[in-house]
């Protein structure tokens, strides 16, 4: 899983690798199968629409402490 983000933290968690940090947009890499980013989801699922489990991308950003950025252009 990728983020994009226009700020992080000096430090990341051992599962989230920044790839590039090109014109103030840093792309960073999840390892989604590390047993730290699952024990974090888990913390952080909630029920996002009606019988649907998940975690926002928000959430999960707000808890590391980046800024992501909307690559959807959708703002």
């Amino acid at each position: 899983m990728k983020l994009y983000a226009s700020s992080i933290p000096q430090s990341l968690p051992i599962w989230a690798t920044v790839i590039s940090n090109n014109a103030g947009l840093i792309e960073i890499e999840i390892n989604d199968k590390d047993p730290a980013f699952h024990s974090i989801i888990e913390k952080l699922s909630t029920e996002i629409e009606p019988g649907i489990i998940g975690v926002k991308a928000s959430d999960l950003c707000t808890r590391l402490s980046i800024e992501m950025v909307d690559t959807t252009g959708e703002n």
